[in-house]
């Protein structure tokens, strides 16, 4: 039974490589696949968090097992070096197949392109290479990827109601980042419980979910995720207004502002700790 090796990362979720997958899949070989997302540096904040770099790059391969799972495809995944070509052989060292499956932007817009990627591994791996090319540009994915950025409020009923009320308008995907408290290791580790809380009440409910620790200062963990994702819109979630250090900062605006994207502001109405939601 062969096993094919799909190497990608901001075209993760294009609709040339989904369909690639699928019609691999469909081959009478009945093919195992196994992704692997190569890390990317943030461009935004003084202080990169390696965490925040690992993460982003699994929530790639959660959403992209998501999607096989769904079509009943067989698969596995990991995160890989930054450099795309170790990122490959490193996995096929651990996960041997006879295939590779590599997409990326047009060679106008691609990085992997211009170091002659393709051809590069081929020579060092000896198996056929398919190149599959994502123009999120022209095409945009086939589904809305919705921001989900909260702290405090993660795992409040308000925010999961309203993220429920979004996924039943149409085909969309969840990506949800909570800041995480610089220095304080007992604060972050709450942080993801929440996160962890929450990913898993959407999962239940159906909805494909994904999330990640991002930077402590809430606009530079968004607009990284910006940067990281295709995202459409952008739900903010926050403790009252009389309590909320990103209301008197004004997050919302600001947010709205910097990306052009439509940002959706949630005021959590819990009887919440008194404390700043970062």
């Amino acid at each position: 039974m062969p096993d094919v090796l799909i190497l990608a990362n901001e075209t993760i979720g294009g609709q040339a490589l989904l369909d690639a997958i699928k019609e691999r899949a469909q081959q009478g070989d009945s093919p195992g696949f196994h992704v692997c997302v190569p890390t990317i540096r943030p461009p935004y904040g003084n202080v990169i968090y390696d965490d925040a770099v690992r993460d982003s790059a699994q929530v790639r391969v959660d959403l992209a097992l998501s999607f096989m799972e769904q079509e009943g495809i067989r698969g596995s995944g990991e995160v890989g070096d930054p450099d795309p070509l170790n990122a490959a052989t490193d996995a096929l060292a651990v996960h041997p197949c006879d295939e590779i499956i590599v997409s990326t932007k047009p060679a106008t817009e691609s990085r992997w392109l211009r170091r002659d990627l393709i051809g590069k591994l081929q020579a060092d791996t000896g198996l056929p290479v398919r190149h599959v090319i994502v123009d999120l540009t022209r095409d945009g994915l086939p589904f809305g990827v919705v921001l989900v950025v909260a702290n405090q409020t993660a795992a409040g009923g308000e925010l999961e109601e309203r993220l429920k009320a979004l996924a039943e308008e149409g085909p969309r995907r969840f990506i949800a980042v909570v800041p995480q408290n610089s220095g304080d290791g007992a604060a972050t580790i709450a942080a993801r419980e929440r996160l962890n809380t929450l990913i898993g009440d959407l999962r239940d409910h159906g909805i494909v979910a994904a999330g990640m620790i991002g930077d402590p200062d809430p606009y530079t963990a968004i607009m990284n995720s910006v940067a990281y994702f295709h995202i459409s819109e952008i739900v903010i979630s926050t403790l009252p207004s009389n309590r909320s250090e990103w209301l008197k900062n004004d997050l919302p605006e600001k947010v709205r502002s910097a990306t052009g994207k439509e940002v959706v502001h949630v005021e959590s109405t819990a009887d919440e700790p008194a404390t700043a939601e970062a």
